[in-house]
Order: C-alpha cells, then structure tokens, then sequence
C-alpha cells in the first residue's frame, strides 16, 4: 500500500519552513482526503462565535496542493499544504533506491 506525507510549509518569502503534517499509508483517494481534511482544518478557530469572526479562504494550486488564509481578527495566518507520495526507499525491498530508478 503506498506510503504518503502532507507537507506543510509556513513563512515567508525564503524563510519558508517545511513539516510533515500528518503520515499516512493508503489510497489515493484516502492521501486525497487527508489533505483536504487538512486545508478544511488549519487554523480553525474553537469557538463558535470564533468561527463567525473569521475568514477562511482555500486555494487550490493543484490537485494536490492547497494554499490556506485564515484571517483572525488581529493576525492572518498562512499555509500551503502538499501530498507526496513516497517513490523511494533505500530500506524497501518494494521501492528503487532512488527516484530515477
């Protein structure tokens, strides 16, 4: 079963730092739905009268992509969410070692 990552990057301009949101092995239309989960999610305000107060807006870059802007009534938060697939595995006897192979 293939072995997937959501990738988050936040910052700004050349100081944007990536981390693996969530892991996950299954599908393709489950890695699919665990990134939208992720778009739909970040930055959620707890509360509801939070919820009223805030702007979500989702962009979608690509079919496995989303830029995410959560705008709070002081801050604007900011994140791009990717989905990876993983395609090598020097440790996988299933995987090439490398990705051009």
């Amino acid at each position: 079963m293939p072995q997937w990552v959501v990738l988050r990057a936040e910052g700004q301009a050349e100081a944007f730092r990536y981390t693996v949101h969530r892991e996950l092995e299954g599908t393709e239309t489950e890695a699919l739905a665990a990134i939208r989960d992720a778009a739909d999610t970040f930055g959620q305000a707890h509360t509801e009268s939070g919820r009223r107060r805030q702007r979500r807006q989702i962009f979608q870059v690509s079919e496995r992509s989303y830029f995410v802007r959560v705008h709070n009534r002081m801050s604007v938060e900011e994140a791009h969410f990717t989905l990876a697939k993983l395609v090598a595995d020097t440790h996988d006897a299933a995987l090439p070692d490398s990705a051009g192979g």
